[in-house]
């Protein structure tokens, strides 16, 4: 879909039920805890070299520390972190790209589960992949800004704009052909137009996931995680919907 298909869809504004989105996310789940799973592992995996990364100028900080007497003392210098903060904002990118990517293909994995579809593992990697990636990281890049400004004006803004970033993954997934700035522009009217039940949407499903997670053994964390992100494919499936959904009704229609 093009990009002013896509919006004349969000502007018709249809009505959505929480009751009705909330139960049927609880039945994708169903069938897409396992691509779930792999989610959470993958996403641990993206992980593990960042944070080694990050931890490497705060250990060399340490080292140095450990043989001078005046940051023994408690004199340390801000300096001695400068390195951590240069490497900061280069890192959060690459793994905020890595992680939409990853996201994105999940999504694509619950369609085609949701449409009764094969699923191959590599179907979560798809948008990893050079064609896409100069556009994930510009996605990534305005959603840090946004997330950062937001935050420099107080709490309430992060709040509001927490909604319109959940649905980056999912529009860039189902809309990869369009530039960044549109798919942030679409993003932010499906997050104004469906605000408020989004937000409980997000907000109860990632509170369930968490607590039933912890409650079986905290392991169960990786099994319930990804329920958190349901309601928003179901409130983008609800509100503008898939091509190929459209295609088969065409055909429905045809035959009759």
């Amino acid at each position: 879909m093009n990009f002013s298909s896509v919006l004349s869809r969000i502007e018709r504004n249809n009505p959505l039920d929480f009751g009705n989105i909330f139960s049927k996310s609880i039945d994708l789940f169903k069938k897409t805890w396992g691509q779930g799973v792999l989610l959470v592992v993958a996403t641990i995996i993206l992980m593990i070299p960042a944070m080694i990364i990050l931890y490497i100028p705060i250990i060399g900080a340490a080292v140095v520390g450990s043989n001078n007497p005046e940051m023994q003392a408690g004199n340390v210098s801000p300096w001695t972190m400068l390195p951590f903060f240069l490497l900061l904002i280069p890192v959060m990118l690459v793994m905020q790209t890595g992680m939409l990517g990853l996201m994105a293909g999940y999504y694509k994995m619950v369609h085609k589960r949701d449409m009764d579809m094969e699923t191959p593992t590599g179907d979560m990697f798809v948008f990893l992949k050079g064609v896409y990636l100069k556009k994930l990281f510009t996605l990534s890049f305005f959603s840090i800004g946004i997330a950062l400004l937001a935050t420099l004006l107080c709490y309430f803004p992060v709040i509001y704009v927490s909604v319109p970033l959940a649905f980056v993954s999912v529009v860039f997934a189902f809309n990869p052909e369009l530039s960044p700035k549109e798919i942030i522009k679409l993003c932010f009217k499906l997050g104004n137009k469906k605000w408020l039940i989004s937000f409980g949407l997000i907000f109860i499903s990632g509170f369930l996931a968490q607590l039933v997670g912890m409650l079986l053994c905290g392991i169960g964390i990786f099994f319930t995680a990804s329920f958190a992100y349901l309601p928003v494919y179901q409130v983008y499936k609800e509100t503008v919907g898939f091509e190929d959904e459209d295609e088969i009704g065409q055909i429905g229609i045809s035959e009759v």
